[in-house]
């Protein structure tokens, strides 16, 4: 075990439900000695792809404390269905709350997709998903008026990203008469775990996931799955140069930051530090290893039981 640390804070009673709609320099593994008094920002995903979100947030929010959660023992979520996803979610973010997370990021677009709803329904902390940050920046950048979408299963056939972006695009004339193409790429996950990031084979089943958005000449893609940012370099290749890639974690990112500037009293009670913590479901030494190359240095993941 890591260092033991003790956070210090006054509870925190934060009752909105916002539809925001989503570091590290160091990382030490924390075991958390007062679970009620923590006041971190809690992220979970279906695996180890919400690290991606992780990352966006040592960019443009590296200053707070953070708390990850992988659900690396059921991964994917993908392909799941709905009552399943939503008891998942739950239990995910559970898990945050019972170790101090006092704002819930789902970082999984599967969950965010399906569980979302039922989650404000069951928590009485802030919670913030990955679909509507994204929709409002596609939404924003198109110029030809064509968007694609690539995800996995449940996500595209959720339905949830063409509902949006069609709700969002009629607000103004000028976004108006919007189209949407959407694909799954339900491989693109496992390629992703597997480390095959560059591999000949992931750059043919690549190719044909996006060949159908590509011959719709769409101008943005939006990239709903935490994986395939990963993938970002080999997408813009075979999508063409001239698509603008859109990726939730950034998005969602942006959004909290908007948020707490605009919420002092919940800001001031995030702690600073970089002391933060990766729990996982399932740990493996390649899980391990992953992590510290995706996050660009040494990550300490604990196991804890569902």
């Amino acid at each position: 075990m890591g260092p033991y640390m003790e956070v210090l804070g006054k509870s925190l009673n934060f009752k909105a439900n916002p539809r925001i709609v989503i570091d590290t320099r160091i990382c030490y593994n924390v075991s958390i000695l007062n679970f009620n008094e923590i006041r971190m920002i809690g992220i979970f995903d279906s695996g180890l792809g919400g690290l991606t979100v992780v990352k966006k947030f040592q960019e443009i929010l590296p200053q707070y404390q953070l708390l990850y959660f992988g659900d690396t023992a059921r991964t994917p979520y993908g392909n799941r269905g709905d009552e399943v996803i939503k008891k998942y979610a739950e239990q995910d973010a559970q898990i945050l709350i019972k170790h101090g997370a006092q704002i819930i990021v789902v970082a999984c677009n599967t969950a965010s997709a399906i569980a979302y709803d039922y989650l404000r329904t069951k928590f009485k902390v802030p919670i913030f998903e990955v679909v509507t940050p994204a929709v409002e920046k596609a939404v924003a950048m198109t110029r030809n008026k064509k968007i694609g979408v690539i995800g996995t299963r449940a996500t595209i056939n959720s339905g949830v990203y063409e509902k949006l972006i069609k709700s969002a695009s009629g607000r103004t004339a000028s976004q108006n008469n919007i189209r949407v193409w959407q694909n799954s790429a339900p491989l693109l996950v496992s390629l992703v775990e597997e480390g095959w990031l560059s591999k000949p084979e992931s750059k043919m089943i690549l190719k044909k996931y996006l060949l159908p958005l590509k011959t719709r000449q769409i101008d943005t893609l939006i990239m709903a799955c935490t994986h395939y940012p990963f993938l970002r370099q080999m997408i813009q290749v075979k999508i063409g140069q001239r698509v603008k890639l859109i990726d939730p974690a950034e998005e969602v990112a942006i959004k909290i930051k908007q948020y707490l500037e605009q919420h002092p009293d919940l800001e001031k009670k995030l702690p600073r530090n970089n002391y933060h913590q990766f729990l996982v479901s399932d740990l493996t030494s390649r899980g391990q290893n992953l992590a510290s190359q995706w996050l660009g240095h040494n990550v300490k993941l604990e196991e804890i039981k569902i």
